[in-house]
């Protein structure tokens, strides 16, 4: 049990969340830069399409491509709340969830050039 004065370190003064880089992750099979990049805009071209709305798909990918700082920022004016703290489930304030995959968030430990394929 905490006190009043406490806080935890995971959430803003307002009580959300605080957004915070993803785990790694380990594609199936070594990947290079082109095939992700082509996995990431295949996602972003289909993701509105399950559901939501545009904007807030659109605020989750500018968060994805900013520093923490800048995504927290984005997150918060979109009104988009964060169940997990590496953005993979969110809500917005209708209740619509966006699920998204590591491989939009971040690079997976097996991630060749493409030279090497």
């Amino acid at each position: 049990m905490g006190c009043i004065s406490s806080r935890d370190k995971a959430t803003t003064s307002d009580g959300t969340k605080k957004i915070r880089k993803p785990k790694p992750w380990r594609h199936t099979e070594p990947i290079t830069r082109a095939q992700l990049n082509k996995m990431r805009e295949e996602f972003w071209d289909t993701a509105p399409h399950y559901g939501g709305t545009r904007e807030i798909w659109d605020a989750l990918r500018a968060a994805v491509d900013a520093d923490l700082n800048l995504a927290q920022t984005i997150i918060d004016s979109a009104g988009v709340i964060v169940q997990n703290h590496d953005l993979t489930v969110c809500y917005d304030e209708r209740g619509a969830k966006y699920e998204l995959p590591n491989y939009v968030m971040s690079e997976p430990t097996n991630l060749i050039s493409d030279r090497e394929s």
